[in-house]
């Protein structure tokens, strides 16, 4: 699982009202009327964080002629909950993309130009990783990045930096919040391409 969700989650759910509301919608689908009443709020206040809970996918809502009602998706609530329990579950997908030295090469080879530019992205997984662990290596452990930082050394090898950060974020190199940049701890990556 992509660690910015995981963190999206625990940050939803690590209030009090929110955790409230979800323990009311464990009984059944209720109104933000409702939940305001029940839990001694103003409608406002419920329609935020039922917003907070929506954003992260385990609350959901659907309409009934004039009235909105909120369901909790339990498989959601139950998967997103033990996330943190499957990130050992990640060392199983990295013995499966493993890359010895010559494949890394090769792979090296094939997709960056002489003078260090990128041909294209990668479409086959491995691949893609083998290049994303190849340049995201320039980054320093502990230091944040502004993004302008990260496109400018973005553009000195390929053009579209969008893509690449995306990837680097996705794939779990490294981490964002608030438009910075953090390399993730090697032990997080999925494959390391030594330079």
């Amino acid at each position: 699982m992509q660690l910015n969700k995981m963190i999206a989650f625990h940050k939803a759910v690590g209030d009090p009202t929110r955790l409230r509301i979800v323990s009311l919608l464990l009984t059944g689908p209720m109104h933000g009327q409702l939940i305001a009443e029940k839990l001694g709020l103003r409608p406002p206040t419920i329609t935020h964080h039922l917003k907070k809970l929506r954003d992260t996918g385990m609350v959901y809502s659907r309409r009934d002629k004039n009235t909105i009602y909120f369901y909790l998706d339990k498989k959601k609530l139950e998967f997103m909950a033990t996330a943190i329990l499957r990130i050992g579950d990640e060392e199983v997908k990295k013995e499966e993309l493993h890359v010895n030295e010559a494949e890394q090469r090769k792979i090296i080879n094939s997709f960056i130009t002489g003078d260090g530019r990128l041909k294209q992205m990668p479409s086959q997984l491995k691949k893609k990783l083998v290049i994303l662990s190849y340049y995201v290596q320039e980054f320093q452990p502990g230091k944040v990045y502004e993004e302008s930082e990260v496109n400018e050394y973005i553009q000195r090898f390929y053009e579209d930096y969008a893509t690449m950060r995306r990837e680097w974020i996705m794939q779990q190199f490294m981490y964002r919040e608030n438009n910075r940049y953090e390399l993730n701890p090697m032990e997080m990556w999925p494959v390391v391409v030594k330079r």
